[in-house]
């Protein structure tokens, strides 16, 4: 499946994201490939794999890694890609009247 420029925008564009006319094209590419797969793993007959409730087989433990506190972002790295801000906090549209 290819996809036109005009959906990798329409994508880019929920994503928020600005691409450059290179970026699009190579997107294009990659998100075309990506659906290509999707399309092969859509013809394997899975009608005989029992359905899971989590990817990890029951009983099957993935290993963790330590829990350490970390320093946290600054506010302005954590500001950066906001769209709208207030001093050093998010801003956002009301909802609750």
């Amino acid at each position: 499946m290819s996809l036109s420029l005009e959906e990798v925008r329409r994508v880019a564009s929920l994503a928020r994201l600005r691409l450059s006319p290179e970026e699009e094209e190579l997107f294009a590419g990659q998100l075309s490939a990506i659906l290509d797969h999707v399309k092969q793993l859509e013809e394997l007959d899975v009608s005989a794999v029992e359905p899971m409730t989590h990817a990890l087989a029951a009983g099957e433990a993935t290993e963790l890694r330590p829990d350490e506190p970390l320093p946290g972002l600054e506010p302005e790295a954590a500001l950066a890609n906001a769209p709208a801000r207030d001093g050093t906090a998010f801003q956002v549209p009301r909802i609750i009247e």
